[in-house]
């Protein structure tokens, strides 16, 4: 059963599932509710063996404005303890817990298309950066903005970003947290692909979500799982991790199904 969610809307049409930001008249600030509600939605996704991709868009006029800045407010409550090493510990849990909860779309063994537009603020760039692949309409724009409110980016951006786009361009971003656009997004290789207008970035993400969908599931999580590990570790630890893989995944339905498809010049179709 698709969970209640209070802050995210979450659609299935075939083997896609769209998880949308939704709280349009907040420009889809992320709110308590908002960070819970995509650490569940991507659970579900991950769980339910009929859904191949998911696009993670947002409602309204923009992708997100960040975090909630009445959230933000209210954390010294939520933490606060008569001993102060205990009310720091409890800061650092609740920020564990947000990295979490943005860490799901990489814990979620199936592809995620994030789609931007309009604004993408400060924890908007944590969340994006944690999708397989980023694209973005011409309106988009981003900021790294935590410097700007006195903070230190806490739940990935630091740490995702340079891998992205380069240490040096990821410095200036976020010691600068200045604007820059669809069209820069692209020339740095943080956006696969700009779109000319909203409409055409969700028509746009959805053929490519559609394209996935159509190949091995048990293959495609492979590779997700393949090029994650990867990142993190040696080519040496890489190669042997993959030889393991496909020493327990090889010999599968979906090869047989591909092979056969090949030589009869059809379309292979694949168990969930």
């Amino acid at each position: 059963m698709i969970p209640v969610l209070e802050a995210v809307s979450l659609l299935v049409d075939g083997a896609i599932a769209t998880i949308r930001l939704n709280r349009p008249d907040k420009l889809n600030a992320m709110n308590l509710a908002m960070w819970h509600d995509i650490r569940t939605a991507f659970r579900y996704v991950d769980e339910t063996p009929a859904i191949r991709v998911a696009i993670l868009e947002g409602e309204g006029k923009a992708f997100t404005a960040g975090i909630d800045l009445q959230m933000m407010l209210g954390v010294g409550a939520q933490v606060r303890d008569e001993c102060d090493g205990r009310t720091r510990e409890n800061l650092r849990r609740v920020i564990l817990d947000l990295q979490d909860t943005l860490t799901s779309l990489e814990r979620c063994r199936k592809p995620v298309l994030a789609a931007v537009h309009g604004a993408c603020v400060g924890g908007g760039i944590d969340l994006i950066c944690c999708a397989d692949m980023r694209y973005c309409a011409a309106d988009a724009w981003f900021t790294i903005k935590e410097i700007d409110i006195g903070m230190v980016a806490d739940v990935g951006t630091l740490q995702r970003l340079p891998r992205l786009i380069g240490e040096g361009m990821a410095r200036e971003l976020a010691y600068t947290a200045r604007k820059f656009d669809a069209a820069e997004a692209r020339e740095m290789r943080l956006v696969n692909r700009v779109f000319e207008s909203p409409d055409a970035l969700r028509a746009g993400v959805r053929e490519i979500a559609e394209q996935i969908a159509a190949k091995s599931p048990l293959s495609v999580r492979g590779v997700k799982e393949m090029i994650s590990y990867a990142r993190d570790h040696t080519i040496a630890d890489g190669l042997n991790y993959v030889a393991t893989w496909n020493a327990a995944m090889l010999m599968s339905s979906d090869l047989q199904a591909a092979m056969m498809a090949g030589m009869s010049k059809s379309v292979p179709t694949f168990k969930d």
